[in-house]
C-alpha cells in the first residue's frame, strides 16, 4: 500500500485516536461511547526467521481500548488486490503481538490474540467479506473470522450518520474510477467539488455542536488533501479542484504545529512547577516533564532571575 495512505491512517489514529472507536463499533458490533481510554503500543515487531536475520514487520495499528474490560485490537489498512498474502501477514502480526505480551507461569505460556480487522480502501470483485484463520493444533482446531470493512461502500450519509469520520480522508477512493471523466468534464468535476464542500460544512456543524474539536477537523481536512494528492497524481484538474475546496495540501500541517506547541507548553509548565517545588534534581525534572535537560536548565535559570 502507498506510504501516503499508510501514513494518513496512522496519523489520524495517533493524533485523533478517539475516531477509531466508531469504526470498532461498526466492525465488531461494540458499544464504545467515546469516553474509553485508548492506549497505543509499538507497531514494530521482529519475526524470528530460521537461518537468517530477524525480519521487521510494521503493523498499521496495535492498541488496547479500556472499556468495561480491556480489549486489544489490530487493524490494517489495505488498498491492494487481495491475493492471500495479506492474510499470512496479518497472522504473522497477530502471533507476534500475542507473543510479545505473552505470560509464562509455571512453564505454561498464555498468549492472547488481538481482535483483528482489515480496512480495504479499494474494493475488487475478489475482495471477500471476511478472512479466516484455521489453526490446527494437537489439542484441537481453532478457527475464527477476520472482518473486513470496505471503505468504498460507505456513503457520506453513512460516514456522518455513524460517526465514521476516520474514513473521510479515504472517501476519494469511491470516485477513483471517474477521475478521467472529472478531469475532462468541468460539470462533473463541479459535482465532486460540491461533495467536498458538503464534507466541510458537515465538519463545521460537528465542530459548532462540540462533537469534534478544531484540531480533529483540521487534521481530517489536511489528511484528505494528502490522500487526494497521491491518488490523483495523473489528474491535475482533480487535484486542483479538490485542493481549492479543502485548502490545499500542506507539508507540515497547521494542526500538528498547534498540537506540538500545546504539548511543549504543558511540558514546560510541569517543569516550572517542579522547579518551584525544589524537591527534584534537574535531571529528574527533565525525565518527569519530557523536556531535554538543557531546556529544564534554561527554565531554572529564568526562575532564578
Amino acid at each position: 500500500m502507498g506510504n501516503v495512505y499508510d501514513g494518513a491512517f496512522r496519523t489520524i489514529l495517533n493524533d485523533c485516536r478517539k475516531l477509531i472507536l466508531p469504526v470498532i463499533n461498526e466492525i465488531f458490533d461494540e458499544g464504545y461511547t467515546g469516553d474509553e481510554e485508548i492506549r497505543l503500543f509499538p507497531n514494530e515487531h521482529f519475526l524470528a526467521q530460521q537461518d537468517e536475520a530477524d525480519k521487521e514487520r510494521i503493523t498499521d495499528t496495535n492498541f488496547t481500548v479500556y472499556g468495561q474490560v480491556a480489549k486489544k485490537y489490530h487493524i490494517e489498512c489495505e488498498s491492494s488486490l487481495p491475493d492471500g498474502r495479506i492474510t499470512v501477514r496479518l497472522f504473522e502480526y497477530d502471533a507476534q503481538i500475542a507473543l510479545d505480551e505473552g505470560e509464562v507461569t509455571e512453564e505454561t505460556l498464555t498468549v492472547t490474540f488481538p481482535n483483528t480487522a482489515v480496512l480495504y480502501l479499494r474494493t475488487y470483485k475478489k475482495t471477500p467479506d471476511k478472512m479466516r484463520y484455521v489453526i490446527i493444533t494437537p489439542g484441537g482446531t481453532v478457527q475464527y473470522d477476520i472482518p473486513i470493512m470496505k471503505v468504498q461502500t460507505y456513503s457520506l450519509d453513512d460516514i456522518f450518520g455513524k460517526g465514521l469520520l476516520l474514513l473521510i480522508p479515504f472517501y476519494i477512493f469511491s470516485h477513483e474510477k471517474s477521475f478521467p471523466e472529472y478531469n475532462s468534464n468541468e460539470q462533473k468535476l463541479a459535482g465532486l467539488q460540491a461533495e467536498y464542500q458538503d464534507i466541510l460544512e458537515r465538519l463545521d456543524r460537528l465542530e459548532h455542536q462540540g462533537k469534534i474539536g478544531a484540531f480533529y477537523k483540521r487534521t481530517i481536512i489536511e489528511l484528505s488533501n494528502d490522500v487526494v494528492k497521491e491518488i490523483a497524481q495523473k489528474y491535475e484538474k482533480v487535484q486542483k479542484g479538490i485542493g481549492e475546496i479543502m485548502g490545499g495540501a500542506m507539508i507540515e500541517t497547521e494542526a500538528r504545529r498547534i498540537k506540538i506547541a500545546a504539548e511543549n507548553e504543558n511540558k514546560r509548565e510541569t517543569a516550572r512547577k517542579l522547579i518551584k517545588n525544589g524537591k527534584l534534581t534537574i535531571e529528574e525534572i527533565a525525565e518527569c516533564s519530557g523536556l531535554k535537560l538543557e531546556e529544564v536548565e534554561e527554565l531554572a535559570n529564568l526562575q532564578l532571575v
